[in-house]
Formats: C-alpha cells, sequence, structure tokens
C-alpha cells in the first residue's frame, strides 16, 4: 500500500518508495532526494469563488442588520417624535440619539450575552467531557487505530 503520509496543497501524494528502491543504505529519505521532483501546480487545486460569493454569508448577515438598525432607527424616530408631539413640543435630535444608542447597546449587550454563554458554554461543556464531546473522541481513536492496524502497527505499542 502507498504511504499517504504528507498532504501538499490540499492534493493526497502517494510515496511508491519501498526499502529496496531506496538504495544501499536502505534509508527512503535518499532515494526522495535521487529522485527527480515533479512540478507543483500553481496554486490551489480547486477553483477559488469571487469575492461575493466566498462571503456571501457575511455580506448577507451585514445586509439584514444594517436592515434592523435601520428600521429600529426610523421606529424608534417616529416614536419619539410622536409623543413630542402629543406633549406640545418639538423633535430634538439632541434627545433622541442619546436614547437610540442606549436603546442599541442595550439589545447588543443582551445578544452579546446569550452569544458568548453558548460560545463559552459549550467549550466548557466540550473541556469538562460531555457526553457528546467523548462519543466523538472515542471515534476518532477508533478511526487511527484502524489506519494504524491497516498499515501493520501496533496502536497499542507505538515504539514496536
Amino acid at each position: 500500500m502507498p504511504d499517504l503520509g504528507f498532504v501538499e496543497r490540499g492534493i493526497v501524494m502517494a510515496d511508491t518508495t519501498t526499502a529496496s528502491d531506496a538504495g544501499p543504505s536502505g534509508s527512503r529519505s535518499d532515494a526522495r532526494r535521487a529522485r527527480p521532483r515533479r512540478p507543483r501546480a500553481e496554486g490551489p487545486p480547486f477553483h477559488r469563488p469571487r469575492w461575493p460569493r466566498a462571503y456571501a454569508f457575511a455580506l448577507v448577515t451585514g445586509v439584514l442588520f444594517l436592515l434592523s438598525w435601520a428600521g429600529q432607527f426610523a421606529f424608534q424616530a417616529t416614536v419619539e417624535s410622536n409623543q413630542a408631539a402629543q406633549h406640545g413640543q418639538s423633535f430634538a435630535w439632541s434627545e433622541f440619539l442619546p436614547q437610540f444608542l442606549a436603546s442599541t447597546l442595550e439589545n447588543w449587550q443582551s445578544e452579546f450575552l446569550q452569544l458568548i454563554w453558548q460560545a463559552a458554554g459549550l467549550a466548557l461543556f466540550y473541556y469538562w467531557g460531555s457526553s457528546q464531546s467523548r462519543e466523538s473522541d472515542e471515534r476518532i481513536e477508533a478511526k487511527l487505530d484502524a489506519l494504524l492496524r491497516e498499515r501493520n502497527l501496533d496502536p497499542d505499542n507505538p515504539d514496536g
């Protein structure tokens, strides 16, 4: 079976050198140095998407954020203007802007606290070893053991 021990630029390249190909010293590195290298492909092996497509999620999220913030601004300005008219006063930007910014920061604070709890809480539970995190660790270890056995290596005795 070829040695798939290294990955270069996303393409797995097989090393077909055997001990008999290595030469008199028996070193595989000597055979690699003596063999001419294949030319490397320039750039990644896949088509790179254009900028808008590559960042589509961020663009859509940004547009939704700006639309919702503009909506909050318009509706809050309308409410403030109506309240000022009910009290026989004129609308004052100097009173509205601090109120708008305070309500914006309150909304962001509540949302960011939820997000931080979700991210930090999940990381903490993963670190503590919840049942879901242990399951994935055991699965990864089983796959590694299977690969080692496939290459005739003892997973319980890596030095032997």
